[in-house]
């Protein structure tokens, strides 16, 4: 039987049915994607009215900006940084089209290995939980009309998958390349050409209207924004998309016009986009320039233009205005002459063949080593074991963006660099030892492994992790426009289960729990934040192995660490089993709903 509350009765936040509220709203955003599809506009509007003023739809958005969001404690001109469970429930019934929008707060962060800065437009808590609502309903529309190419702030899809579009395109062919880059593109997208490419209903329209016009408050004076999306907004990723939403379509539309076969023309002409950043491939110098003018004007419209000094045409295999290759999302794409039997010719007109390689690019290996050696400067005086849980969250994480591509000679020389600075390290700490001395007391016999920088103690040894060790594993690009919202479950947990970014012991537990949360039952999705829990926790007895590991939600593990820590000390493991169950029964909890895959 069963006893859970109405939604629209419980009385407190720990009292929510989590698992059917992401279930109800998955079924309107599912249902919204299909009616999209079919291009029903009118049952489009429809359910996204439905969606919106669901008391459903508002929980899953509340939960999101005060919860699951990493910069959830971040205020906005109300100064309020977060929420309690009884304010929450109260946000959840306030949230609703219309209300007069307060300003934005400025903050600037800093662009990486610049002087520039980066303005973000920080909305209040109740703004950004109902951005959230209204993406909630938006997002399933246009990941139906969105173009297969493109990649950035999009559910089920990230870098990874670009480079390997990248890597379809010219692995039979060399190309000539437009590497261009859109100049201050959330900030002069034009309003009223977005508002009129979104084409909803009026109630959303005005809605959207009201946070694009809100301005901006910077030591107490506000400044109007007359022209794009405030950084900083759950809503401005998706709004950025839209107003980008066509440039792929727009150069095919060109290479059906280029003489020889249409079919043939628009699979060698390839656009490919990450946010703002894109590149254009084909192997005719010509065909490239006339796109990059298509470009320029096709942008104008939208109030955007290219940015000059970081737009560039080169060539994957042979040199163009003095270079070769290109940089993207901190790969470095090229391709390098082998054999004499395939396409491609040398100065002396001998055909030559060549193979792609991608690498990590040589500026994001300098910035990864200065942030080791930053690590280790930072912790002269500290105990190596201190060092080495420092350090080793930077390695594996690097390692892991770029375990997809050519990086084992890469991840070699990164080693012998930490070597270097570790070797520093250690003699600054014992400058009068001989250096066999410090060998021995910091570097120590591993299994087959001579050298380890590790500290062994009578329970364990805890050793630095080396960038050699991640495996080269290919990634698989998504296929074509495929969308967590069209319901294929398998599909999307098994990518999960393969994400490059993944840690080692974070895939074997998804693998062990079968893609579902340990503590709540539903399966994560691709932007979930995940934690790994100790079953029986370390204050209680319970030890570092996969046996007592499990996988939760970030707000699963909140809760369930809070009430172990209510729990007095037991030493029977099988009590505690019987608490954690007990636990389940009375409390429903928390779950994130970052990307919609989809639940049946």
């Amino acid at each position: 039987m069963n006893t859970a509350k109405p939604m629209d009765k419980c009385n407190t936040w720990s009292e929510i049915n989590w698992k059917k509220v992401e279930r109800q709203v998955f079924k309107l955003q599912k249902r919204i994607y299909q009616a999209s599809q079919k291009g029903d506009v009118k049952l489009v509007h429809k359910l996204q009215r439905l969606l919106i003023k669901s008391h459903n739809g508002k929980l899953i958005a509340t939960r999101k900006v005060t919860q699951d969001n990493q910069g959830k404690k971040t205020a906005g001109v109300d100064k309020i940084k977060c929420l309690t469970p009884k304010q929450r429930l109260e946000l959840v019934k306030n949230l609703k089209l219309g209300k007069k929008v307060k300003p934005s707060r400025r903050v600037w962060i800093p662009k990486p290995k610049k002087k520039e800065k980066r303005p973000l437009g920080i909305p209040i808590i109740y703004e950004r939980a109902l951005q959230a609502l209204v993406k909630l309903a938006l997002e399933p529309e246009w990941e139906a009309i969105f173009e297969p190419n493109s990649y950035g702030f999009r559910p089920g899809r990230g870098t990874h998958d670009a480079i390997e579009a990248i890597f379809l395109a010219i692995k039979q062919k060399s190309k000539y390349v437009l590497d261009a880059d859109i100049a201050q593109c959330f900030d002069k997208i034009n309003h009223e050409k977005l508002l009129t490419k979104m084409a909803t209903y009026p109630s959303l329209k005005r809605q959207i209207k009201a946070w694009l016009k809100c301005g901006v408050l910077e030591n107490d004076n506000l400044f109007p924004t007359m022209e794009g999306t405030p950084q900083g907004g759950v809503i401005s990723p998706l709004l950025a998309n839209i107003a980008l939403h066509g440039m792929e379509e727009r150069i095919k539309q060109y290479a059906r016009t280029i003489k020889g076969k249409k079919a043939e023309n628009e699979r060698s002409l390839n656009l490919i986009r990450y946010a703002d950043d894109f590149v254009i491939l084909h192997e005719k110098l010509e065909v490239i320039q006339k796109c990059q003018e298509i470009i320029e004007e096709w942008l104008g419209e939208m109030g955007l233009n290219l940015n000059k000094g970081k737009t560039t045409i080169t060539h994957t295999l042979n040199e163009y205005e003095g270079k070769i290759g290109f940089d993207f999302l901190g790969f470095t794409v090229r391709q390098f002459p082998v054999g004499k039997h395939h396409s491609g010719k040398n100065t002396k007109g001998v055909k030559l063949g060549f193979k792609t390689l991608i690498k990590p690019s040589k500026e994001k290996i300098k910035i990864h080593q200065a942030k080791m050696n930053k690590v280790i400067q930072k912790h002269k005086s500290s105990p190596q074991i201190k060092l080495i849980q420092e350090l080793n969250p930077v390695i594996s994480g690097w390692s892991n963006y770029y375990a997809t591509v050519v990086s084992k000679e890469i991840f070699s020389s990164c080693d012998h660099v930490t070597y270097n600075q570790l070797r520093r390290w250690s003699n600054r700490r014992h400058p009068k030892q001989n250096h066999q001395w410090i060998v021995h007391k910091y570097w120590h016999p591993e299994g087959n492994k001579k050298w380890v920088f590790s500290v062994q103690n009578q329970e364990r040894s805890y050793q630095l992790r080396t960038h050699v060790e991640t495996p080269i594993v290919r990634h698989i690009k998504v296929k074509g426009s495929r969308s967590p919202f069209d319901g294929d479950l398998i599909y999307w947990a098994s990518r999960l289960g393969r994400h490059p970014e993944l840690s080692k012991e974070v895939s074997k537990l998804l693998k062990k729990q079968k893609g579902r949360c340990n503590h709540c039952g539903l399966i994560f999705k691709d932007e979930d934040l995940l934690e790994v829990d100790h079953i029986i926790p370390r204050s209680l007895g319970g030890n570092n192995s996969y046996s007592n590991k499990q996988l939760l939600h970030r707000h699963c593990h909140d809760v369930k660490t809070a009430h172990d820590g209510s729990l007095t000390r037991i030493h029977d493991k099988k009590s505690i089993r019987e608490e954690r169950n007990e636990a389940k029964e009375s409390c429903y909890v928390l779950k994130t709903s970052k990307r919609g895959d989809s639940l049946t």
